[in-house]
């Protein structure tokens, strides 16, 4: 693992600064370097190479990640952000591109600015205790600080359940928070302010085709090169849009020959094999493939828990891992990853369904509520008549307002929440709280369009929250350091001008990139629909004893931590086996998952 940890502050009598580090750096891993700074009221460590450091009379620079500084060619870009600090204070951060964690310690007030990338690539946690700040690269890590609460919150445990995962600014520890993307923190006698330093602008207004396009294949080839730098790369491959675009560009960079990194399944509809193999054979690709099985998942299950600093429930983390693991085992150091393109490009199904909901609002209410309304919700039997139950399922929706109604299917949405959870845990949490977390990000967005409000959630919620924190952790316990041209600033930054009108036409998913690249994607990377690697943990738990062992043991003890309900995990267990396998297994895997975390975690 790698990071950075450290706290600042005038410490408590009894206060063991060696002890502190020590068990801090435990959670970095074997071989942490630590840093003692200015005796006890300064004190910082760090690992891997991915860290820099560096100090003035007036300020300290710790740095994690690879960005960049406007103008500058540094071998320690810490240097030269400690320098610039000097004259421009937190504007330093508007010069710094890049993925990144920083934290800088001022000398002359004490003071402290905490801060990530823009699109929260390399994560950041802090916490305060009297005149203390804490922070880590890691919620563990934070945690093992002896003056930091290791408490589990059972908001926490509520959140993630809901999203399966932890979204930000909550940790899955008490007195803990973690940085948004874009964000800082300013600390200051011991109160900490924060705000975002970037927000991505939208452009709601239509503009031409043809000049947007022309810059877009400029950027995508940049960001491409950006990334793949001098390591002669390889990538990961599903043969999708992002993932054909991102290897075909890196194989017109790289001097060699370029590889790229497959998972499939025996399973069908989940199999992606097939179009990465025609992606490969269309850019003179050199595919490395692997078919990941149900003893591969079984094995995966307590390493993938143990890696997560935090309860992690999105099942691609095991194909991830695998992917990663083949290339490390094939000598491969680096993998460049497609992630992003959905977001910033308008490329997931709920976006196009959203908006056709949508239209339903632009039917004259005297319409709607006189006549559509009552007929269909009202008719004798509506639910048991199938075109009938289909509109009214509609109507329902689209009278919910956005972002709301993308949570319809949520599992935490369908049951009432006393049939979840016990009673005590529900007098503990605040069951409004994830809408109300949606509801702030897709209401901040400056947009007035409705897809740029959800297209700035799913960077939030989807890709910094979910995937960016499954590849990263899966890559680094696969052996592979990861990268994310999608993600490259100038790239996210033009995303933003094109107008809605052209990332979603006609209900067409990402109608802008797909012409950008009409011309040299091969055809089926256009149409194939999105996938993923999503694993078929529903189905083979049906058929795989192994599987269902360890599921069927981890939720028995599960049922005995308090949280939810033993008869609605039975409920699940047994509609798992006598309905829809892969629906119900979703939630079956999300709650192994936390049982998992916790046991790996002595929690």
């Amino acid at each position: 693992m790698s990071g950075i940890c450290g706290w600042c502050g005038q410490p408590d009598q009894g206060f063991d600064a060696g002890d502190a580090l020590d068990k801090m750096e435990k959670q970095l891993g074997a071989g942490t370097r630590a840093t003692p700074v200015n005796g006890e009221q300064w004190a910082a460590a760090s690992r891997g190479r991915k860290m820099q450091l560096a100090s003035t009379d007036e300020t300290i620079v710790i740095l994690h990640g690879e960005p960049t500084y406007t103008g500058h060619m540094a071998v320690n870009i810490a240097e030269t952000i400690a320098n610039a600090y000097r004259h421009k204070g937190a504007d330093v951060l508007s010069n710094i591109h890049g993925a990144f964690s920083l934290v800088i310690l001022d000398l002359r007030d004490h003071s402290v600015l905490l801060a990530v990338d823009r699109s929260g690539i390399e994560p950041l946690c802090y916490g305060i205790a009297g005149n203390m700040l804490m922070f880590a690269s890691r919620a563990d890590c934070l945690s093992a600080h002896p003056r930091a609460s290791s408490d589990i919150d059972p908001q926490s445990i509520f959140n993630y359940l809901y999203f399966h995962c932890i979204p930000s600014p909550r940790s899955i520890f008490k007195q803990q928070h973690k940085l948004l993307p874009g964000q800082m923190v300013q600390y200051r006698n011991g109160q900490a302010d924060a705000s975002f330093y970037w927000q991505l602008q939208f452009q709601d207004r239509s503009t031409a085709f043809e000049p947007l396009g022309k810059e877009c294949f400029s950027l995508l080839e940049q960001a491409v090169n950006k990334a793949a730098g001098e390591d002669n790369p390889g990538a990961f491959l599903s043969g999708g849009i992002d993932s054909s675009t991102v290897s075909g560009l890196l194989a017109r960079h790289n001097t060699g020959t370029t590889k790229t990194y497959t998972i499939g399944f025996e399973a069908q509809g989940y199999d992606e094999m097939e179009f990465a193999r025609q992606t490969a054979k269309h850019f003179n690709l050199k595919p490395v493939e692997y078919y990941v099985t149900p003893r591969d998942v079984v094995d995966a299950i307590p390493l993938v828990a143990q890696a997560y600093d935090e309860p992690f429930g999105n099942a691609s983390a095991v194909p991830t891992y695998y992917c990663a693991k083949l290339a490390a085992e094939d000598g491969q150091s680096v993998l460049l990853a497609g992630d992003g393109g959905d977001e910033i490009f308008a490329g997931n199904e709920r976006y196009a369904h959203q908006l056709l909901l949508e239209q339903y609002q632009r039917v004259p209410t005297p319409l709607r509520k006189l006549l559509i309304e009552p007929l269909t919700l009202n008719f004798p039997g509506h639910a048991h008549i199938p075109p009938l139950r289909k509109l009214g399922s509609y109507i329902n929706q689209a009278n919910a307002p956005l972002p709301d109604r993308m949570e319809t299917y949520n599992f935490l949405n369908r049951t009432p929440l006393g049939e979840i959870f016990t009673r005590d845990f529900l007098e503990h949490i605040n069951a409004d709280e994830p809408l109300m977390s949606l509801r702030e990000t897709y209401q901040g967005a400056r947009t007035d369009s409705s897809l740029n409000r959800m297209l700035h959630l799913d960077l939030k919620i989807t890709l910094a929250d979910n995937d960016l924190r499954k590849v990263n952790r899966m890559c680094e316990l696969g052996g592979i350091d990861v990268r994310y041209p999608m993600l490259d600033d100038n790239l996210v930054e033009f995303s933003g001008r094109v107008p809605p009108s052209l990332k979603l036409r006609h209900m067409k998913l990402r109608y802008f990139v797909k012409r950008t690249l009409k011309d040299f994607l091969p055809q089926q990377a256009l149409t194939k629909s999105k996938q993923g690697f999503g694993l078929p943990f529903g189905v083979w738990m049906r058929e795989d004893k192994d599987l269902r062992d360890i599921t069927f043991d981890s939720l028995n003890s599960f049922k005995n931590r308090g949280y939810v309900n033993t008869d609605y995990i039975d409920t699940l267990l047994r509609q798992h086996q006598e309905e829809h396998a892969s629906y119900y297994g979703v939630m079956l895997w999300v709650m192994m998952m936390l049982e998992q975390w916790l046991q790996a975690h002595s929690a």
